[in-house]
């Protein structure tokens, strides 16, 4: 028997979309149907009563002319009906149609472990969260969970708005199955870490998001459940409020409880987790490894392929191929780790005082860094045929996010531009093994450089004992 705390077998879920039909207006729409409603009611009666009767008449007359093939008369006539839409609605868009946010979705979860869910907008994590947390009931399949569960899934689940913060920490406590003895051992914790202090005797409707994220991640963090359920709500609060969740939710893990966490900074999930479920519209696509996961699922999103090609006319110089060698799988290059970029450069004549010249550009086409080899530095080009220039970079340390490359390709004294190559070679560069890697957040920097700290005892200050 598995020892699984969590264990998903082919589970399906499904929605109703429901559709406007074309020439619906909306409410106007709604209104008119309302008010006409009696009138269509009155109408299909009388429609059922005629059809009715012409049915009767027909039966009579083949009473009287029977016919030799009884699946004709089915087939012309058909049973009775009271549709009398105009036959142009078969043609319009239905008003509804299922949407499968999950389909047969299967994995296991052991005690003590970390699982990352990662995905696109849209690929079904939060709606998987909210059947393993008994909020939503699924379509098909089966999900067993042995233990405890708290689960912060969006901003306002789990509290009443009415009830101060106070009363909430109990109520919740209550729903998790603990006395009340065990919720005032985990009180002055639970305040401390949410810092609400203040406010805990007012009722969390008058609360700001930040607050609210705060007081409930600490509840459902610290009421020792079995498993910990933790959507991407965590974004809501500031640099230092998600620092701090990380490392209680390390704890946690560390306890020997379980933890699910769902989070769009891949950094924070291979820096978190051991394991990741990669979901792609409703169904899993990978499951391993946080770091090879989260490899794929960055690769994924980046289109290109980190080669450019270009077939040389034969009468200019000319740059023929770039390729990017990138320490990680797909596009993703690992943080602090070598990649090379190759040139193929083909030349029909010498080229004296040759330059290449390579930038390195962000998303918004920043640029960040600036590589140049002068044939005086580095002799190149001196002969007629293919030449391959490699750029290595033995730790590359640009920040995280998402890159590509701008060529320059020229010659100096005299002063000559053979080609641009503009918006090339895309990649990701992504932090997967560092220890610290949940200290990275988007935007803090563009590139880290690698440096040296000394600390140095300079004596014991006037009034601090030794």
């Amino acid at each position: 028997m598995s020892d699984a705390v969590i264990t998903v077998e082919n589970l399906s879920k499904r929605y109703t979309i429901r559709h406007k039909r074309n020439g619906d207006d909306g409410l106007r729409h709604a209104i008119h149907n309302l008010a006409t409603a009696p009138l269509r009611w009155l109408r299909n009666q009388r429609s059922a009563i005629r059809n009715q009767q012409s049915a009767l008449l027909q039966t009579t007359s083949d009473v009287r002319h029977p016919t030799s093939d009884l699946s004709t008369l089915t087939r012309d006539h058909g049973p009775p009906t009271t549709d009398h839409r105009p036959l142009t609605s078969d043609l319009r868009p239905p008003s509804s149609e299922d949407f499968w946010a999950l389909e047969d979705v299967s994995f296991e979860v052991r005690p003590g472990e970390v699982v990352g869910i990662i995905g696109r907008n849209g690929a079904g994590k939060s709606t998987l969260l909210k059947i393993l947390s008994r909020i939503t009931e699924p379509t098909a399949g089966r999900v067993r969970i042995g233990g405890r569960v708290a689960s912060l899934l969006e901003v306002g689940t789990g509290f009443h708005p009415e009830l101060t913060g106070r009363e909430n920490i109990f109520v919740n406590g209550a729903i998790l199955g603990m006395t009340r003895q065990e919720i005032k051992a985990k009180f002055d914790e639970i305040v401390d870490f949410a810092e609400v202090e203040k406010f805990l005797d007012t009722p969390v409707k008058y609360y700001s998001s930040g607050m609210y994220v705060r007081l409930a991640f600490a509840v459902a963090a610290h009421l020792e459940p079995e498993i910990l359920i933790i959507d991407e709500v965590l974004a809501v609060g500031d640099v230092v409020f998600q620092k701090k969740c990380i490392g209680k939710m390390q704890s946690v893990a560390e306890s020997g409880r379980t933890v699910l966490f769902v989070s769009h900074n891949m950094q924070t999930v291979t820096a978190l987790t051991d394991r990741a479920i990669l979901l792609q519209s409703g169904r899993v696509v990978s499951m391993g490894a946080s770091a090879e996961v989260v490899a794929q699922y960055l690769g994924a999103q980046v289109s290109g392929d980190g080669l450019y090609e270009h077939t040389a006319g034969g009468i200019h110089p000319e740059i023929t191929r770039v390729q990017l060698h990138i320490s990680g799988p797909g596009n993703v290059q690992q943080f602090g780790k070598p990649m090379t970029v190759d040139i193929e450069i083909t030349t029909p004549e010498p080229i004296p005082n040759a330059a290449v010249s390579f930038q390195v550009l962000t998303s918004s086409h920043q640029p960040v860094l600036h590589v140049l080899n002068l044939d005086q530095e580095v002799p190149m080009l001196r002969s007629p045929g293919v030449h391959r220039l490699s750029c290595t970079f033995p730790k590359l340390r640009l920040y995280p996010g998402h890159y590509h490359l701008t060529f320059y390709f020229g010659a100096s004294e005299p002063r000559r531009v053979f080609q641009a190559p503009n918006q090339i070679c895309p990649f990701e560069v992504a932090v997967l093994d560092e220890a610290r890697d949940f200290y990275w957040y988007p935007n803090n920097a563009l590139y880290v450089e690698d440096v040296e700290w000394t600390v140095k005892a300079l004596g014991v200050s006037a009034g601090v004992a030794a």
